[in-house]
């Protein structure tokens, strides 16, 4: 498909007709010689004598060239360029950041699978929040891990291939033996703070109660609802443990009330999984569709066709010209 860029362009093709039309025809006056035996000498040297008077006429070919050299270089300005087919790309209006507790208590085996057999938290947490993230094609996603201490695994990115490696080379332990929730909450508003995106969510999958951090929970909670952040917590610990281990479900449901989100309690992976489509029908994702096609310029074809027909019809008028001999005059005007 051919497009123009300028097609306003166009407009200039009739300005040589209005040119002609108010511009005075140039006129020039050359002094001659009257001589009495003017038509004797003429006769003498075998040529007609014509008027003095010479209206120089324009050649046919001259004036078809000279049209077709003006409408070709219009042309070339107005922008022609081939128009490829349409490409669209989706693009969520969304940044999620994810904070996964890989404390010491991860490592307990008391997590139902989906064959019924007890296999590691971490495990199975694993293997869920993979699954998720592989749906969040579109979203700006990031990693954070936390213990001990939180840390970034990964920023906002849309290479949710690289955020699932590093997901799966993750291991309990990694970041200390207790659990730093205020902390991953405070990590997580300053990683939001890379986004110029409105729709921001964090999800928090942790299974004790917050014991090391330098930001209490709720105070962090409370700066992430002023920067626009909504927090959702998913507890997958066992709510009848004691100390560290003893999963902290008010913390949890406290945290998030306060920014506008909901705790869940995970009981086995079937209810993990369903506890993030809730999260999506809760949270559906604002699309931005951009739409484009490449243009490929051609406007150096007319401007070459313009120069050849303007080569060609300059070397035929300098043929004509020298098989013309000039005839003398009589009179003069």
């Amino acid at each position: 498909m051919i497009d123009w860029a300028h097609p306003f362009a166009f407009a200039l093709l009739p300005l040589p007709i209005i040119l002609r039309w108010l511009l005075p025809a140039f006129r020039q006056q050359d002094s001659a010689l009257r001589l009495p035996f003017f038509r004797s000498l003429a006769e003498a040297a075998g040529v007609t004598p014509r008027e003095g008077a010479a209206i120089i006429r324009h050649r046919r070919v001259a004036l078809i060239g000279g049209a077709a050299i003006w409408v070709l270089a219009v042309a070339a300005l107005a922008a022609p360029e081939r128009l490829g087919p349409p490409q669209e790309i989706t693009k969520a209006k969304r940044d999620v950041v994810l904070a996964i507790d890989i404390s010491g208590s991860m490592d307990t085996r008391d997590f139902p699978g989906p064959d019924g057999t007890n296999q590691q938290r971490f495990q199975t947490v694993q293997q869920v929040v993979d699954q998720f993230v592989q749906s969040r094609d579109g979203d700006r996603v990031a990693l954070i891990v936390f213990g001990t201490k939180a840390y970034v695994q990964s920023p906002l990115t849309e290479d949710l291939t690289t955020v699932r490696d590093l997901l799966e080379r993750t291991e309990v332990g990694m970041a200390g033996p207790q659990t730093a929730l205020g902390d991953a909450i405070g990590l997580a508003i300053h990683t939001f703070e890379a986004s110029d995106i409105d729709q921001r969510l964090m999800v928090i999958l942790s299974d004790g109660n917050d014991t090391s951090s330098t930001m209490s929970p709720i105070n962090a909670a409370e700066i992430a609802r002023d920067k626009g952040v909504q927090i959702f917590g998913v507890g997958v610990g066992d709510p009848e443990a004691t100390g560290e281990n003893r999963l902290d479900m008010a913390v949890l449901k406290d945290v998030t009330r306060r920014t506008g989100g909901q705790a869940y309690f995970a009981g086995d992976a079937q209810a993990l999984e369903e506890i993030y489509d809730q999260i999506d029908a809760l949270n559906p994702r604002d699309v931005e569709t951009l739409s484009w096609r490449q243009r490929e310029s051609l406007m150096h074809w007319p401007l070459l066709a313009a120069i050849m027909i303007g080569l060609g019809l300059t070397f035929a008028l300098q043929a004509s010209a020298r098989r013309m001999s000039p005839a003398p005059t009589e009179g003069a005007t």
